[in-house]
């Protein structure tokens, strides 16, 4: 400016006059720099003193690292950087205070070049360690700038450090990666949400996260999160709990995803018309991103509980993710319309009930194998005899396509037709294979390879006849009144395969009151690297040690005996030869509130008729109203309660029509409300598990009672 050539302006006033003086400004003009090589402050060069001046009335992180010592002189957003070093780093050399890292590039020779030589130095990301308050280390991301302070002479005095702490920035970055690993594992459109959500509430540091799909025929299904909300891992592994809404449900989440436009609220009220509870009414801010896919309608939003402005680079963030779990939901509901129709054609070719009858309890179980997206050719049946006597099958169709489930319905409805003619199993066997050859023939294809095992059981003569074409030997836990339980293969050789010419032996064996027959594929014992031996031996160890005879409970011993993963099917079907005959009783109750009351209050009634301990009551009331709830919850259609009491156990399942997936093992030292179900059924009974049906799933357990 004119007039001021030559003269050193007067410094203003320092800030220890001022009302609104920082922390660290206290620390610094309260020190005694007396006994510094710097010398008392008011003998500082002017220039000097107005960069302190500067530095301490600047919000952003500063510091000047002055004299032959490197003293330090920082503001309050420095303060905050170095955690518990401050306030004793006030008018320390700078390698004392930070000794452990001065020896680090970008660090102490930074400083000490920039003091001796001049020049400037920035360094747009640098990783440090950083203790934290509380003496929490951990490694922080920095963006530092470098430069040289002069005195009024043009000497260099000192190094100004100007340094922006990036962590948060990098870290989003960082999460928005790992969420895109996490969303290649989903397959459904229960795996995108809970990922998304988990996701979204961490990184963006939210009260309220949220996630909306469209139902295909205009509504809209929701599904949320809040912060401090508990879930364990039985929490994760259930589906979550979804809101169904109308089409024109006046969320924001909604609006965004209908018109395809980000929505940004800063301040306000943004759920008032939606909220569901008080922890939407909280939420002030909210930002509500559409996925951007081409096929699925939907949308994230993420919300606070105090006014939030969002920066141009957290809104690249949110667009970014919301692309990711976009493609994602497009795979998984492209997955999820495959996997139902192919799971469809699968299921509604096996039977959907099987023959209840008094002596002889029946269960099946079916799991698809690796590629749960297709249809594969594993059958079982089980069937009524005009002669009075049972007729159990099962079978495997090579293949694993819609075809292989064709042929494979064909064959079963063959073998059933055949037997209620002729029911001697080699007869039934016999015409198979003609059938077989036949179908092989006409799709001029030798390859047509079919394996089946038929048994007849006469309860009366305690008689089990049995014939096989290339599968299997069945096996039969064998437990007689007062003895040890042991499992036995039937000698019984497997000849070949259907359609070419098969020639099946029958093989008679006693089938008594404990016993329980146990017919199941080749998934079941095969593993790779493997020996075959070696799986039909796990599996007779895992069924002669299961708690008792209960084939629901064997078909689930049976189904996890063998460790490892299989990419065929697992079809299992068991017949147990009751000791004396079962008693059962059922309820279908609504899904309304009132449901599992009403639950309860049957049971014990039932219960308590049936002159049950009231040991077992207790555990059998508490596990089954846990099982009812989660039914209707996750389900959201009406449940049926099943109950089969017999000599040594009772049975309760609970099965829905819904699409929930497999309910699998919950770990239960940390249990939280929605978890609660699975973990007393680990707690209380002796077995349980979980089948998928044509219409739905059905949760079961055991208990065993106590010897009389």
């Amino acid at each position: 400016m004119p007039g001021t050539v030559g003269r050193i302006p007067t410094p203003p006033a320092p800030l220890s006059g001022s009302s609104t003086r920082t922390e660290a400004a206290a620390a610094v003009l309260g020190h005694d720099w007396a006994g510094t090589s710097l010398g008392p402050r008011h003998s500082w060069d002017p220039a000097v003193r107005a960069v302190v001046d500067l530095i301490l009335a600047s919000p952003v992180p500063m510091a000047l690292a002055c004299g032959e010592d490197l003293l330090l002189i920082y503001n309050d957003g420095y303060a905050a950087l170095i955690g518990e070093n401050h306030p004793t780093a006030v008018g320390r050399p700078a390698v004392e205070v930070f000794h452990e890292l001065w020896h680090l590039p970008g660090v102490g020779n930074v400083l000490e070049r920039i003091y001796r030589d001049g020049g400037t130095f920035l360094e747009k990301e640098s990783t440090l360690p950083l203790v934290r308050t509380g003496g929490v280390v951990e490694q922080a991301v920095f963006t530092c700038g470098y430069s040289p302070v002069r005195d009024g002479s043009g000497s260099i005095v000192g190094v100004l450090a100007v340094a922006a702490e990036t962590t948060h920035v990098t870290r989003q970055l960082q999460s928005l990666g790992e969420v895109a690993a996490a969303l290649a594992g989903t397959l459904t459109l229960d795996d995108v949400a809970r990922v998304s959500l988990r996701y979204a509430l961490t990184t963006f540091d939210a009260d309220r996260v949220a996630f909306a799909v469209d139902e295909g025929g205009g509504g809209w299904r929701m599904v949320r999160r809040i912060r401090g909300e508990l879930i364990d891992e039985a929490d994760e592994r259930l589906p979550p709990l979804w809101r169904r809404t109308a089409a024109d449900w006046p969320d924001p989440l909604v609006q965004a995803a209908r018109s395809g436009t980000p929505l940004i609220i800063g301040t306000g009220q943004p759920l008032r018309e939606s909220a569901a509870d008080r922890h939407d009414q909280k939420i002030v801010s909210l930002a509500a991103m559409p996925l951007r896919a081409s096929v699925v309608r939907g949308g994230l939003s993420v919300g606070h509980q105090a006014t939030r402005v969002w920066s141009a680079a957290e809104r690249a963030l949110l667009a970014a993710s919301a692309e990711l779990i976009g493609q994602a939901a497009e795979r998984a509901r492209r997955f999820e319309t495959q996997h139902g129709t192919a799971q469809l054609l699968q299921r509604s070719m096996l039977p959907e009930h099987l023959p209840d009858l008094p002596r002889l309890r029946i269960a099946a179980r079916y799991d698809p194998g690796v590629d749960g997206n297709a249809a594969g050719g594993d059958f079982y049946d089980a069937f009524l005899l005009p002669t009075g006597r049972l007729g159990v099958v099962l079978g495997d169709v090579a293949g694993h396509d819609v075809r292989a489930a064709a042929r494979m319905g064909q064959v079963r409805a063959a073998l059933r037709a055949l037997a209620l003619s002729d029911p001697r199993p080699d007869a039934v066997l016999a015409g198979l294979d003609r059938l077989v050859a036949n179908l092989a023939a006409e799709a001029g294809t030798p390859e047509l390879f079919v394996t089946v095992v038929f048994g007849v059981i006469d309860a009366d003569r305690q008689e089990l006849a049995l014939a096989t074409a290339g599968h299997p030997a069945p096996l039969i836990r064998r437990c007689a009144p007062d003895d040890q339980p042991y499992a036995e293969y039937v000698d019984l050789p497997a000849g070949a395969p259907l359609g070419l010419g098969a020639r099946p032996a029958v093989a008679t064996v006693r089938f008594a009151p404990g016993d329980t027959l146990l017919l199941f594929s080749d998934g079941v014992v095969e593993r790779r690297r493997q020996s075959l031996s070696a799986g039909l031996g796990a599996l007779a160890e895992a069924v002669a040690g299961a708690g008792s005879g209960d084939p629901r409970a064997l078909c689930a011993v049976a189904s996890a005996a063998v460790p490892g993963t299989t990419e065929d099917d697992v079809a299992v079907l068991a017949v147990e030869h009751a000791l004396k005959p079962s008693r059962s009783a059922s309820i279908e109750v609504p899904a309304e509130p009132t449901a599992p009351g009403r639950v309860r209050r049957w049971l014990t009634a039932q219960l308590g008729e049936w002159r049950v301990p009231e040991s077992v009551i207790g555990a059998a009331v508490l596990c089954t109203s846990e099982l009812t709830t989660n039914a209707l919850l996750h389900a959201g259609t009406a449940a049926r309660v099943e109950i089969d009491l017999s000599a040594e156990r009772l049975l309760v399942s609970v099965a829905d029509s819904g699409t929930r997936g497999a309910v699998t093992r919950a770990q239960t030292d940390t249990l939280s409300s929605r978890g609660r179900g699975l973990g007393l059924i680990e707690e209380l009974s002796d077995a349980w598990g979980t089948d998928p049906t044509v219409r739905g799933s059905t949760v079961w357990f055991e208990l065993l009672l106590p010897a009389e």
